[in-house]
């Protein structure tokens, strides 16, 4: 019976599907005893990790082997063995090794930075082979484990060669109609997976771990790939949109400000003050939960500069990050947004013309800079700043053509970096060019606003050695550690300018270092500092509302007293009542809605969990749905989707 299902002609493409179900269980188990602590490890939830594994395995499978079967399948008898079929089969098999091999290494590096199968980050990183190579080759030594990959395919054709599997698929006697069964499984196989399994159908349990364990590499990456821009509507809980409305504008409009277009959209008139008019200069920093400073309690003298800056200025105790990549942190910073699904703003088609808090600084008669060490075309970043009025300083390698950069681009030349790695320039040579760039902003009589994007603290996290007493490279403590000093420095240098004292500086993280958590959405692992430094009256002062990245610009344009029109979802935070007080959290296909500590979760499938956050163990227990918080949170992300989508974030909306 198995010799008619799998006749010997296949002996070549069988042995390659057992050969992938074991090693694709190897790394399964790698990634167990990596994340044991974290998983669900009862009897029954392994198993399930095992045999959905195993479902999502063969489906990966079924796909090389149709591709497989349909050659063997078309090739005629009389070629069997021909030069031309062994060329084919060598050739064949040493592809499909190495995209195997190649892969569950791919995914074992992943794993180490995310903590999660291919999703549509992988995807992304495709677009970024400069960085990510790269980065990659400084993290790891790249010459070694590529000839080590290309020893192990050719050790696997040398095996199979041994066990005789060739001469079985070359000396075979197989008909067509034998060769028939096996290519017409295959075909039904990969039609019943590409039509009706979801990568999402894996999550089969409370645990993140688990869940991620239980998908497939490859098949989570294919997955991504076709998947990775959400329609809300489609895939999200909604509700009547005028109701959508109402209630967000009833939600986003202090006392004091005027809805411009009531039931249309959240423009507003904010009223303002004494208005002063400072130098603004934003410090967005890569990667840094605020578990790494001091003031939350860490330990470890990581962060000194930080932590003697937010004690003597004003800090944000309670502030949570909007996602868990960069764009997403810039998104939220400059367009006072919650995170719509799929992709940032940032990196999608209409990110142009939008109202941004740089049309807020322009209404002012601020000059506006978008900072950047490495090249700004990753991500799109410089594509999205330039067309919202940055100008932009970065790298400036090419690779954007010169017509996607519609304001003025100034190049970080050689002659003034001191270290570079894959990501860009150390964080002091971008600092020293912020100092260069402010000096000469003086000349034009203009305040200026700057925008900076800090790269140390990412991996391979490599620094200019003798600045700390970590050794560069040897791992992310010592890159927050750093980044900390270069802030200190800055600071330091800024201190001896004459524009100083006109000079406000928020200090704030994109994002937290990492997004691991057993949870739908952890919601420790979403907990950043910001720093706001030299504002007037504010001297030692925590701020202790709980609140989202969004609304930490409103409450700087607040504290400056800034009459402006405003289209954002943030609010200053010293005016939210304790019942308005909220936070924004979510990855690319979970949006999550935190008040105080209870959490509603929305999924892709239509999905709605409620939890309460317990915030010592950083533990959710799951609760039944409040209507109106569950009402509450699809408002808000329903709306932000809609007004993107129909143009209700653009800019001429408040011109």
């Amino acid at each position: 019976m198995f010799k008619n299902v799998f006749p010997s002609r296949f002996s070549i493409i069988n042995a390659f599907a057992v050969l992938f179900l074991i090693v694709s269980s190897l790394v399964r188990l790698i990634f167990l005893a990596i994340d044991f602590s974290q998983i669900e490890h009862s009897f029954f939830g392994l198993v399930k990790i095992c045999c959905v594994g195993l479902f999502f395995d063969l489906g990966t499978i079924s796909f090389f082997y149709a591709v497989a079967t349909l050659y063997f399948l078309l090739l005629p008898k009389k070629f069997y063995g021909s030069l031309a079929d062994r060329i084919v089969s060598y050739f064949g098999l040493f592809v499909g090794l190495l995209i195997v091999y190649f892969s569950f290494f791919a995914e074992i590096t992943f794993w180490d930075e995310f903590q999660r199968r291919f999703n549509f980050i992988a995807v992304d990183y495709l677009i970024y082979t400069y960085e990510v190579v790269k980065n990659i080759n400084e993290s790891y030594p790249l010459p070694i484990l590529i000839s080590g990959m290309l020893l192990l395919v050719v050790f696997t054709i040398w095996l199979f060669k041994r066990k005789g599997v060739f001469n079985k698929a070359f000396g075979a006697t197989t008909t067509f109609r034998q060769k028939l069964v096996p290519t017409l499984i295959a075909l039904v196989l990969v039609s019943f997976y590409s039509g009706t399994i979801e990568n999402e159908d894996a999550e089969i349990s409370n645990n993140r771990y688990n869940n991620e364990l239980s998908k497939a590499g490859i098949y989570s990456f294919f997955a991504a790939f076709r998947n990775n821009e959400l329609s809300y509507t489609e895939f999200y809980r909604t509700i009547p949109e005028q109701k959508a409305l109402s209630m967000v504008e009833e939600r986003v409009k202090a006392p004091s400000d005027s809805l411009l277009n009531p039931q249309k959209n959240i423009l507003r008139l904010v009223k303002g003050d004494v208005e002063k008019r400072p130098n603004v200069v934003l410090i967005c920093v890569e990667s840094l939960s605020a578990g790494y400073l001091g003031v939350f309690g860490n330990d470890e003298r990581l962060t000194p500069n930080l932590d003697s800056i937010a004690k003597a200025e004003t800090y944000f105790t309670n502030l949570y990050a909007t996602g868990t990549r960069t764009v997403r942190g810039m998104e939220a910073i400059t367009m006072a947004v919650p995170p719509t699904p799929g992709r940032s703003i940032v990196k999608r088609e209409h990110n142009q013309d939008l109202y941004t808090i740089g049309e807020v600084f322009k209404s002012k008669g601020y000059a506006r800079t978008f900072f950047y060490g490495g090249d700004g075309y990753f991500d799109n970043m410089d594509k999205f700043f330039s067309g919202n009025g940055f100008d932009i300083v970065d790298r400036g390698r090419g690779f954007l053509p010169s017509g996607d950069i519609v304001t003025k681009r100034n190049n970080i030349e050689d002659d003034e970096v001191t270290f570079e790695n894959a990501w860009g320039v150390c964080d002091e040579d971008i600092f020293n060019k912020v100092l260069k760039e402010a000096d000469s902003s003086l000349k034009k009589r203009k305040p200026f606003f700057n925008f900076i994007m800090t790269t140390s603290n990412h991996k391979p996290y490599t620094y200019p050695e003798g600045r700390i007493d970590v050794p560069s490279g040897t791992g992310r403590s010592g890159a927050v550690k750093y980044t900390d000093y270069a802030i200190g420095d800055f600071l330091k240098k800024a201190q001896t300018k004459s524009w100083y004292k006109d000079t406000v500086f928020v200090i704030m993280a994109d994002h937290c270092a990492g997004s691991a958590g057993k949870w739908e959405l952890d919601v420790a692992n979403y907990h950043i500092p910001a720093i706001i430094v030299n504002a007037d009256g504010l001297k030692g002062t925590q701020i202790d509302q709980q609140c989202s990245q969004i609304d930490v610009m409103p409450t700087l344009f607040s504290l400056l007293g800034w009459e402006y029109k405003n289209n954002f979802f943030g609010r200053d935070v010293f005016s939210l009542k304790p019942s308005e007080q909220r936070a924004f959290i979510g990855n690319y296909r979970k949006l999550g809605l935190l008040k105080a500590n209870d959490l509603m979760v929305l999924g892709d499938g239509k999905t709605a969990n409620q939890y309460k956050w317990n915030q010592q163990d950083n533990s959710l227990k799951k609760e039944a749905l409040d209507t109106t918080f569950l009402t509450q949170t699809i408002s808000f992300y329903q709306l932000a989707d809609y007004l993107y989508n129909h143009g209700g974030l653009d800019v001429n909306l408040a011109q």
